[in-house]
């Protein structure tokens, strides 16, 4: 079966100590319901569509708050540990993006320490922003020199932005603001220079990088035109050269619409498969693999995308 040896690096996690906080909140009237998820759900999803590994990650930073300031952190080191655990009764079938607690950077730094280290996990998922901050800010710093010294594959998952609800205009955030805000923070980590100080970073952009590949041209020539006074002096050649080195993911970006903008940014060979099953259903899971696999890569190049270059990023998947 072609694709049987997917490899998914953007799937979500939903289980344990995950399902008992979702469940626990108050949702937002244009928020989801929390979708249910097992192993045994995520196998045969995974069955069905030949996926063989599925990288597991958090859609949302958890921040403590002022009546627990030790939750976040109790909360990650939980779902760091349930990632491990999978990943050891399951071998071969499951990785992880270790959480962060979002209170500190100095939080952030030691988990992520615990995780790659004592538990062995895959790599880093964050968020666009974490609380407003964005790449860029000195909050995050010693976050991103602690990735880019490691050079581990880093998820950066799209989240609401600071203004998300009045933006949606009263429809679900995620549809138009989650993949927005991917484009905000990356175009300010370039126009701030993160790249320049952290050459290192190994990171993934959901959903295509959102609209920040059709955006690329423009946010290059306003490095000359439009720099800021906090702005790092950097080039139109330097965005060109850092869009090209990111990797994207196919998770409801398999589509035409969302292909031909990043294949103008950079070529196949930085494309990775991802579902985001189970936030999108299965029935999207399905549509958006058919797309993919019907856009007209040569054979090679839809292999190294359904799992080559993963095995790549991640040697403990080959």
């Amino acid at each position: 079966m072609t694709g049987a040896r997917r490899i998914d690096v953007h799937a979500h996690y939903f289980g344990g100590r995950v399902a008992a906080l979702l469940d626990s909140r108050p949702r937002l009237s244009d928020a989801p319901a929390t979708p249910p998820w097992t192993p045994e759900s995520a196998l045969a999803l995974m069955e069905q569509n030949g996926i063989a590994t599925q990288l597991l990650s958090l859609p949302f930073t958890p921040v403590s708050p002022d009546s627990d300031p030790g939750f976040a952190a109790a909360f990650a080191r939980q779902v760091n540990q349930e990632y491990a655990k999978l990943m050891s009764d399951r071998p071969g079938r499951f990785g992880a993006f270790a959480a962060v607690p979002g209170d500190s950077a100095e939080a952030m730094v030691s988990e992520i320490g615990y995780a790659l280290d004592t538990l062995n996990l895959d790599g880093v998922a964050l968020n666009s922003n974490v609380q407003g901050q964005y790449w860029g800010s000195a909050l995050l710093e010693p976050v991103l020199a602690e990735l880019d010294r490691r050079q581990v594959p880093v998820l950066i998952h799209p989240t609401d932005s600071p203004h998300a609800v009045e933006l949606a205009l009263g429809r679900p955030r995620s549809v138009v603001e989650f993949p927005f805000d991917t484009a905000r923070n990356i175009t300010n980590a370039l126009y701030t220079g993160v790249f320049e100080r952290y050459p290192n970073l190994r990171l993934i952009l959901p959903h295509c990088g959102g609209p920040l590949p059709t955006l690329a041209w423009r946010i290059g020539v306003n490095t000359a035109i439009g720099r800021g006074p906090q702005d790092a002096v950097v080039t139109a050649e330097h965005v060109s050269r850092v869009l090209k080195g990111l990797y994207y993911d196919t998770a409801m970006a398999g589509s035409r619409n969302s292909l031909l903008p990043v294949l103008e940014v950079t070529d196949s060979d930085h494309l990775l498969l991802g579902t985001d099953w189970p936030a999108a259903p299965e029935p999207v899971v399905t549509e958006n693999l058919k797309l993919l696999t019907s856009f007209g890569f040569a054979p090679d190049e839809l292999e190294r995308i359904e799992h080559g270059t993963a095995r790549r990023l991640f040697p403990r998947l080959s």
